[in-house]
């Protein structure tokens, strides 16, 4: 069996094909369920951002732009929208009045969770139509999933 090199570990070409398909069925299945944000009214990285806020708390401009992976000049303008639309505060931080602490409103809140409710919903009818047994292999495929990680 062949292994590529990555880094200082081998990958063999089974692993590869693996990670391809698993891969390629992510996307496939988060493009289904992102039909389900357009409900929201509001754009996919205003949402994306809007998700950090929500389930992860208020943070810093600097860091939403690091976790959502985008420019700082960038999350100011999802920020901006996000604040004239009330579902972000934008406040000085308690510590350090230089820096801009970014937080969900309760109207932020409700549309994150009812978008969320909504991508759940259309996943678990996508579930329905599977036997319990298969149900029972994508669960532990979940816990599977969970634990993996980037090697440092």
């Amino acid at each position: 069996m062949a292994r590529r090199a990555r880094g200082k570990s081998q990958i063999s070409d089974e692993t590869l094909v693996l990670a391809d398909q698993l891969h390629s069925a992510a996307i496939h299945l988060l493009r289904q369920l992102r039909v389900e944000d357009r409900a929201s009214g509001i754009g996919p990285a205003q949402l994306s951002a809007l998700s950090v806020l929500v389930f992860g708390g208020g943070v810093s401009l600097k860091r939403l732009a690091e976790i959502e992976q985008v420019r700082p000049p960038t999350m100011v303008r999802i920020v901006q929208g996000l604040v004239e639309q009330r579902l972000v505060v934008s406040q000085p931080d308690r510590e350090d009045a230089r820096r801009v602490c970014i937080a969900a409103t309760a109207k932020g809140r409700a549309l994150m969770l009812k978008a969320r409710r909504r991508r759940v919903d259309a996943l678990a009818q996508m579930l329905e139509s599977k036997t319990g047994a298969e149900r029972s292999e994508i669960a532990a495929a979940v816990n599977i999933l969970r634990s993996l990680q980037i090697p440092k």
